[in-house]
């Protein structure tokens, strides 16, 4: 017998039926041991001795694998066929020969690029031995994330409180966010304007024709500024006479794309479907694993995690063979298409991501998936279909028109473009290809028919005027593909270092763009002062070089990581004698419009508007950057810098508090401001004035006199209660609105019903609360989804609580990781979770039970759930990193 280590349980159960009885296929639920969050775990002074450690869920794991490797006659690595699944591999690996548990026994490494019968048969029979130099570039890069986050986050925590984390590629990321941030600040608005004309043929066939030859110059995209030029050329050809001088039809054909590669799937997700990196990732690594057709585990994709672009040759001819049986004999191509990679470093030796059989359509699975499942795997199957299909044949129509007005001549043309024959095209139900363009940017459309020196009419002149915009924000996939060119990050990368900038609060997203905080232009203008070459892009480019090259065996990992420290050191060290004075200095320069936006009335925007003498400053306090007088505590005035890149500005556009009007009693100035903690009211002045924060949901642009005044006499007196005949009040608290009677205190539903709930409906919501009783009568929640049973008894249930979604069995309560979807969950992830949780100290009286069910019970639970939940929805991916990881993204 024969063990065989995979990461997934679900992808466990698959491989043991596709082997049989002579092997025990068991999972490793991704890493089995990681560095541990705190300083020491790599030591640079020991030749960067790393110091791994086991958590209790993965401990459980790896002695059920060294239990069973006791009796085994080898062992077979089956991680993943990337660089994390080779580290898994030789993890597992070293921890077992620590336990003395191979002792010779026979060790070999394979790797199943889909999750089909036939590729896991093939690769057990192509056996090989674990990959050292890709394990030795795993742990540079390792070491390298961890040495950057836990030297360079700690100086950050000093100098820039607020601030969480800075990380190798997170941070050169996130500077790109900020770079199109600042640029988008620094551009200047121009005026431009477009001509065009509206003619007709002698057939009576209308179309349209832009101005591009003036004053004998052909005009560039803005060759028009102003709208002098643009009315005289108006007059030229509202005065001229039309003759078509030249019509060309250029035929032109259209090629497809490669197929997906990590990045290009994780941008076409973003554009078509509005999924994000990681839910590309979650998806897809589902469709990977696979699901139950027609009796049969079958994954449906190649593994996700590739930069490679090119399929297999023999599923190049499946591809071929479903072409012509799918689409007909015309649309393939005579010879099968063979691509290269364009991505800087592209290091992954893998094919691209295409579906494991080509003659499952999306049609004849779509009944085994749920939505979003579906709706990737037609993005795969069309785009790796499409890569092997002829070209499109397009006819492009040029015409040249000569404009003609007592002897001021013009030029103009017309562009149209006819699809002769779709190729590709038609696998796409939208027919057109991802991110496909005209290639000069005309607008492709029909012309009419259009003959050579014959006169036309002139309809209509048309005279638009335009203004430039500023770059766009990155979106998640915008940002992906920069990343990708420029050569920072790889593909298993990309969804992770997204997902830590939006988790520290580094970036929001707005209507799908990403929008530096204001926290991220302090961390990335601090490190662009003090840290400059850590966070330019080509040394980060160049050290994934590096790293690349040690996964080909060319450069030794220990001597890349010396280079790096030794510099790395000596910068951290010079920071010691940083003074937070010197930092305020540089961040006011180098942030000057984001602190100091212009004023409309042109005053200098350094100076206090309220005391007139301070000078504004950054000043750093418990909560992170804030804009404060330098005549504190004289003038107490403060501003917040707002999440959207600018300064936090009141409902009027500026930066200072907004008059709203006068209390009626007491006579005092009701203003709206913007603090430290966000907008708020304030009624008069000085330490005595009366303030209100905004409520969740209130914007500042939205406060008028009457809002202000409710919010400010807060809280509001209802009525007298019928029975205790004390007085019932509404106001808004630390956890939102609430009634008070009595010292007792009930819920409202929104902030609305503090300002307008009457005395009946005030009485019975105290009376439903005192009915609950003590805690409101929560209890516990209802189940979202029932797993089956556990092993020791008792229904495992997937619930939701005041902290999110957790897995509940007996009294063991386990939280599910961040943004795992309730429904996804599994029972062997439900198991593994309540293992965990039981196995820490203070569990519950379950614990012994929990941390050793039995194997018989665990399979039979497994089953009961299997039945349970008829179609899983998804399954276990790679264990989430330890916060190391996290640190240094």
């Amino acid at each position: 017998m024969n063990v065989v280590v995979v990461e997934s349980p679900s992808k466990a159960k698959t491989i043991n039926k596709y082997l049989g009885p002579g092997y025990k296929v068991l999972a490793s639920f991704g890493h089995v041991r990681d560095l541990p969050a705190k300083d020491g775990s790599v030591l640079p002074d020991q030749d960067f001795e790393m110091l791994w450690e086991v958590d209790s869920a993965s401990a459980k794991r790896m002695k059920d694998i060294s239990d069973a490797m006791k009796t085994a006659d080898g062992l077979i690595l089956a991680t993943d066929p990337d660089r994390e699944g080779e580290a898994i591999s030789w993890h597992v690996l070293d921890l077992l020969n620590k336990k003395k548990v191979i002792n010779g026994k026979k060790v070999q490494r394979v790797v199943f690029n889909a999750i089909t019968k036939k590729a896991v048969l093939d690769a057990m029979a192509q056996p090989r031995d674990i990959d050292v130099p890709l394990v030795d570039a795993y742990l540079a890069r390792r070491a390298l994330d961890y040495l950057v986050g836990f030297n360079l986050s700690p100086v950050l925590w000093r100098k820039l409180p607020g601030a969480r984390s800075a990380g190798r590629v997170q941070s050169v990321a996130l500077r790109l966010v900020c770079d199109r941030e600042s640029e988008i600040e620094r551009f200047i608005t121009e005026e431009y304007w477009n001509l065009s004309a509206l003619l007709k043929t002698p057939r009576g066939d209308e179309f349209e024709a832009r101005l591009v030859v003036a004053n004998g110059k052909r005009l560039q995209a803005r060759s028009i500024g102003n709208g002098e030029d643009a009315a005289k050329l108006k007059a030229l050809l509202e005065g001229a006479s039309y003759v078509v001088d030249t019509v060309e039809a250029k035929p032109v054909k259209r090629n497809p794309g490669p197929p997906f590669t990590t990045s290009t799937l994780q941008q076409a997700a973003s554009s078509k479907l509005g999924f994000s990196a990681s839910r590309t990732m979650q998806v897809a690594q589902r469709l990977y694993e696979g699901f139950d057709i027609g009796g049969e585990t079958v994954g449906l994709i190649t593994y996700m995690r590739t930069d490679g672009v090119q399929m297999a040759p023999e599923a190049i001819d499946a591809a071929r063979d479903a072409i012509v049986d799918q689409f007909g004999k015309r649309y393939l191509p005579e010879k099968a298409r063979f691509y290269a990679t364009k991505a800087k470093n592209a290091q992954e030796a893998h094919e691209a991501i295409r579906p494991t059989d080509f003659n499952r359509s999306p049609d004849k699975v779509r009944d085994y998936l749920d939505a979003d499942q579906s709706r990737l795997y037609d993005l795969i199957w069309k785009r790796g279909i499409a890569s092997q299909m002829a070209s499109a044949e397009i006819e492009r129509t040029t015409v040249e028109i000569l404009a003609d007005n007592n002897g001021e001549k013009a030029g103009l043309r017309a562009v149209g473009s006819v699809i002769r024959f779709d190729g590709f095209i038609a696998a796409y139900t939208d027919q057109k290809e991802d991110g496909e363009q005209s290639d000069d940017g005309d607008e492709d459309g029909r012309l009419p028919e259009i003959n050579a020196r014959e006169n036309l009419a002139k309809q209509k002149i048309n005279s638009t005027q335009h203004f430039t915009e500023p770059p766009p924000r990155y979106s998640e996939a915008t940002l992906i593909k920069k990343m990708e060119e420029l050569g920072i990050g790889r593909p298993s990368t990309y969804a992770a270092t997204l997902a830590t900038l939006r988790d520290r609060d580094y970036v929001t997203i707005d209507k799908r763009k990403l929008v530096p905080h204001s926290k991220g232009r302090l961390v990335t203008a601090f490190l662009e002062s003090f840290f400059t070459r850590y966070v330019e892009y080509d040394f980060t480019a160049d050290l994934e070089e590096k790293l690349d090259r040690i996964s080909a065996g060319e450069l030794n990992w220990k001597d890349v990581l010396r280079e790096f420290w030794t510099a790395f050191f000596a910068q951290i060290e010079d920071t010691k004698e940083l003074r937070v004075t010197n930092v305020l200095d540089a961040l006011n320069e180098t942030l000057a419009p984001l602190v100091f936006p212009k004023r409309e009335d042109g005053s200098d925007p350094r100076i206090c508007q309220v005391c007139g003498t301070g000078n504004l400053s950054l000043k750093l306090g418990k909560y992170g950057a804030f804009v404060g007088c330098s005549n504190y505590p004289d003038c107490n005035y403060t501003r917040q810098l707002s999440s959207e890149g600018g300064a936090e500005a009141d409902a009027s556009g500026a930066n200072e508090p907004k008059n709203l009007g006068k209390d009626p009693v007491t006579g005092e100035e009701l203003t709206l401001r913007s603090g430290r903690f966000g907008p708020y009211i304030q009624r008069g002045d000085g330490k005595e004035a009366k303030r209100s924060s905004l409520p969740k949901g209130w914007k500042p642009e939205e406060i008028d006199y009457e809002k202000a005044m409710a919010l400010i006499a807060l809280p509001r007196d209802i009525g007298k209660h019928p029975e205790s005949g004390k007085m019932i009040s509404s106001g808004i608290g630390r956890y939102g609105p609430f009634l008070l009677h009595d010292g007792g205190y009930a819920n409202l539903e929104t902030v609305e019903d503090v300002f307008t709930v009457g005395l009946n409906r005030a009485v019975t919501v105290l009376a439903e609360k005192q009915a609950k009783g003590p805690g409101g009568g929560r209890g516990t929640p209802a189940a979202l989804k029932e797993l089956g049973d556990h092993p020791d008894g008792g229904k495992i249930t997937v619930r939701d609580g005041k902290y999110g979604p957790y897995v509940n069995w007996a009294k063991v309560n386990a939280t599910l990781p961040k943004g795992k979807d309730p429904q996804s969950v599994t029972v062997e992830e439900a198991l593994a979770l309540i293992v965990e949780k039981s196995g820490k100290p203070g569990g519950t009286k379950t614990k012994a039970k929990a941390k050793a069910p039995a194997k018989a019970k665990l399979a039979a639970a497994t089953s009961k759930a299997t039945k349970a939940t008829a179609k899983p929805k998804a399954t276990t991916a790679k264990k989430p990193a330890a916060k190391t990881a996290k640190k240094s993204a």
